[in-house]
């Protein structure tokens, strides 16, 4: 076990008093901290920024210079001139029922904000700040980038000499209609390019039986077991990532129809370049090796046979399979249920693939080197910290239709896996019944975590919630209600009872 496993493990949390965000960007604090550098401040309190200053100290960054004008929290995993890459949850810009929803979906441009502060701080001017994401196919980069007021971070920084890039990874958007892709475009991407790699042996799917039967982020399954066959597990990934000397993950704290939860390690699945190249699900029912649903009712598999023929049509023929696609679509909901309802496409807790592809992006960044090759020690040229928005969380329906939760949580640390940890059992989930926590710290090579999670330390400034995080009471956390297809099955045990 390493030697400076105590700090790997450590995990730094804060409350900040309200559940809310500043509504005004671009979101400067409201006091000038010893070590803030841009001296425009907001109009209002603006207890994000403070939260996130706090969250940094806690994690003992550069602890010697706190409140001090030399404090700088990011400087030792990034030098001077070198390049951070911001990496929020940038998934849609809409919620379907909220039209405030996008922030507890999205990552909101408060937290962007303070981060690139002290990312600059370390950087300086000679350096360079990327916030970079994939969003889903079907959402328009532009109106998150507008939502969330990223455009008016950039022009802040220009102003002041620096440079924030925004970068859409993606290379093709769809627009949908009545959620059936109706037009296709290209995407110019990452300029960094996309690089190439294939995990092999060291891949979680080594031993999965879902081989030729992943389905992956378009109609044509074909594309997904291309790159998972014959001993070869291959994704395509952001240069631009992988060249940095920093990525800072962003993500915000979710309940997951597929995972259980998306925070850090989930929400590396958007530094990939080409969604169709990472499994989502297997098709068919457990008894047959799949994760796609546990139903054995005939009215389910009319339903696969149906959707699959038409999925084929609309490859073949976009426009007229499009069409077929939405009729079918809007009389199936009708006949089977909706996705809110219904489980169906992997949205369950039996699903036991996408835990796989997570892990195997996490060690990608870990292990990967630029020239896509892949190797046995963590590349000694990039960091990957988490530091995780929870201040309006999402649960119920995550990622996409979730309901609020006034979390006011902030966290931060240099282990993913344990900052997922932490805050999935803060957040009222059993570590240990979310495969893509318990699995992190289970790897079958090029681990991502050692020891037992139980074992982390919870360094935080709410009496509740600091100590050794398997000491901690259950009664403690947020209770956050799961996906419904998660229900029961991810949430800590209720204690046992005492006999009278």
């Amino acid at each position: 076990m390493p030697e400076n496993i105590a700090f790997q493990y450590r995990v730094a949390v804060t409350r900040t008093q309200t559940a809310s965000y500043p509504d005004i960007a671009p979101f400067s604090p409201d006091t000038a901290y010893p070590e803030y550098a841009h001296g425009h401040l907001g109009p209002a309190t603006n207890q994000v920024y403070s939260g996130v200053r706090r969250v940094l100290a806690l994690a003992g960054m550069d602890a010697a210079h706190v409140d001090t004008a030399r404090w700088n929290p990011l400087g030792d995993f990034v030098p001077p001139g070198g390049t951070v890459v911001l990496k929020p949850n940038l998934v849609r810009e809409r919620h379907p029922r909220d039209p405030q929803g996008w922030r507890y979906v999205l990552t909101h441009g408060s937290v962007v904000r303070a981060v690139a502060d002290y990312a600059f701080a370390a950087v300086g001017t000679a350096g360079r700040v990327v916030v970079a994401d994939a969003p889903q196919t079907d959402s328009s980069f532009s109106a998150i980038v507008g939502v969330l007021g990223l455009d008016e971070l950039r022009r802040f920084y220009q102003e002041r000499g620096l440079r924030l890039d925004l970068i859409d990874l993606r290379q093709e958007e769809w627009t949908t209609v009545d959620d059936v892709v109706v037009a296709r475009r290209r995407l110019a991407g990452d300029p960094g390019g996309a690089i190439a790699f294939d995990l092999a042996t060291a891949s979680e799917f080594v031993g999965h039986s879902g081989a030729g039967r992943y389905y992956g982020a378009d109609y044509d399954s074909r594309v997904v077991n291309s790159h998972h066959i014959g001993g070869r597990h291959e994704y395509l990934l952001s240069g631009t990532a992988l060249r940095a000397d920093l990525v800072v993950n962003l993500p915000k704290l979710k309940s997951h129809k597929k995972a259980g939860i998306t925070l850090g390690l989930k929400n590396l699945v958007g530094i990939n370049a080409d969604k169709n190249w990472l499994p989502h699900h297997t098709e068919g029912r457990p008894d047959t090796g799949g994760d796609e649903h546990p139903s054995r009712s005939s009215r389910h598999s009319l339903e696969r046979a149906v959707a699959t023929r038409l999925r084929r049509a609309a490859a073949l023929s976009p426009r007229l399979g499009g069409r077929v696609m939405r009729v079918a679509r809007h009389q199936g909901s009708q006949l089977f249920g909706d996705g809110d309802t219904v489980v169906r496409s992997g949205n369950w807790w039996g699903n036991d693939t996408v835990w796989r592809m997570c892990l195997d992006l996490n060690k990608i960044l870990e292990y990967g080197r630029p020239d896509g090759t892949v190797a046995e020690t963590p590349d000694p040229n990039r960091r990957h910290i988490v530091i995780v928005d929870g201040v309006i969380a999402g649960q119920r329906n995550g990622p996409m239709n979730p309901d609020p939760l006034p979390a006011r949580l902030l966290a931060c640390g240099t282990t993913p896996a344990a900052v997922d940890a932490a805050v999935t059992y803060l957040f009222g989930f059993d570590p240990e019944r979310v495969p893509v926590v318990h699995q992190a710290f289970a790897c079958r090579s090029l681990p991502l975590a050692h020891g037992d999670w139980r074992d982390i330390e919870i360094v935080s400034d709410h009496d509740p919630w600091r100590g050794g995080l398997g000491s901690l009471p259950v009664e403690a956390v947020l209770r956050a209600e799961a996906h419904f297809a998660w229900h029961g099955h991810v949430e800590h045990e209720p204690p046992p009872a005492v006999p009278r």
